[in-house]
């Protein structure tokens, strides 16, 4: 299991469009069938100008990843950037899962 995650700092000027934005954008990555799930997570720093949110989009395999690179990462990238510019700092980072842990209560 690969997570692909992108963590985007959003200038509060438009902060609430971006938020209804991304809502609409990431079941637009995840149709094109390379991932499995998405979560949308806000990271918990004190910025007075910015917020800053994580997307983490899982995929089964490196290669599923590698295909969401050829074949839709650049468009989808680019609307994102066009819609707003300067005002969304983003960078991406790609993990592997190791091992996954959960607790069970009875």
């Amino acid at each position: 299991m690969i997570i692909y995650n992108v963590t985007l700092n959003i200038d509060k000027s438009i902060h609430t469009e971006w938020l209804e934005w991304i809502k609409e954008h990431i079941p637009q990555v995840l149709a094109t069938g390379k991932f499995v799930e998405a979560k949308l997570t806000k990271v918990l720093v004190d910025d007075e100008g910015a917020e800053t949110y994580s997307v983490q989009y899982r995929a089964d395999s490196r290669e599923a990843l590698e295909s969401y690179y050829a074949d839709h990462a650049e468009r989808l990238k680019a609307d994102g950037l066009q819609r707003f510019g300067d005002k969304m700092l983003s960078f991406r980072t790609e993990l592997e899962v190791v091992d996954e842990y959960s607790v069970t209560f009875k």
